[in-house]
């Protein structure tokens, strides 16, 4: 596997025209960013390839609202859905990115088979897409405390979506951190959804901040990881203690069992 660093999340002391070339003076070669949306797509692309960096990861737009946390399970929002999934698709487009987190949304007080089929007619709507033009699309489970009223919250709901399509453009999108905040045992988790995850993402559970890998078994959680078939991105999506290159010491332990490139 290869770090990727959430520059959202890693860099926000700095402005985003100097976040790229940070990412790459600090050894990584890919990066996510969760709402690339405030330029136009070609100017992340520039800044990307002046980096020599790889865009892993994006999100579709949420919303402008403070928790909307996207469209794609909102029954009556099928036009909302389908601009920012378009909006998603000019980013990758643009940058070569072929992973987009599909939002479902916040849900609270709706028709829970409402919902479901909401996100089962969007999601078929953009896996045409996907297919032409070479995308994998995500879905992540979003832990109830952080995110209230999120469609889902665990993997395991996630994957009776998944269930649903028979297609590998479809997959899951798994974050310890979330995991962790549901007190799920992660390992039991990975073995149980490892044959559906796309991507993965890390945090410590204790204030998001980097994760101690000898706490709550995430050591052997990754290493189990490469032999459950996924050896690609783990994406850095946590909130750093201090500078972001100061504190990648937690990663050694992947690094000395050869987890990491």
């Amino acid at each position: 596997m290869q770090l990727a660093a959430n520059l959202s999340w890693l860099y926000p002391h700095l402005e985003w025209d100097n976040r790229f070339q940070a990412a790459a003076h600090d050894g990584f070669q890919g990066v996510e960013i969760l709402q690339p949306y405030a330029y136009p797509p070609a100017w992340y692309a520039q800044h990307l390839q002046n980096a020599e960096l790889t865009l892993t990861l994006i999100n579709t737009p949420m919303g402008q609202n403070q928790g909307h946390m996207g469209w794609a399970a909102i029954p009556g929002a099928q036009q909302q859905f389908q601009q920012a999934f378009d909006q998603a698709r000019a980013v990758a487009h643009a940058t070569g990115c072929r992973r987009i987190h599909v939002m479902a949304g916040n849900t609270k007080g709706l028709s829970h088979a409402d919902c479901k089929a909401t996100l089962l007619h969007n999601l078929d709507y953009a896996l045409a897409f996907a297919e032409s033009d070479d995308l994998i699309l995500t879905l992540e489970a979003l832990n109830r405390s952080d995110i209230p009223d999120y469609f889902y919250y665990l993997p395991e709901q996630v994957l009776e979506i998944l269930r649903q399509f028979d297609t590998t453009r479809l997959r899951l999108q798994f974050d310890f951190y979330h995991c962790l905040k549901e007190q799920q045992d992660v390992s039991v988790s990975v073995a149980t959804c490892g044959p559906w995850i796309a991507y993965v993402q890390i945090a410590g559970v204790d204030g998001r901040y980097e994760p101690d890998l000898h706490q709550h078994d995430l050591l052997n959680a990754l290493t189990a990881l490469p032999r459950l078939g996924y050896d690609d991105w783990l994406g850095c999506e946590y909130r750093p203690r201090s500078l972001p290159a100061d504190n990648l010491s937690w990663c050694f332990p992947l690094r000395e069992l050869g987890v990491l490139q």
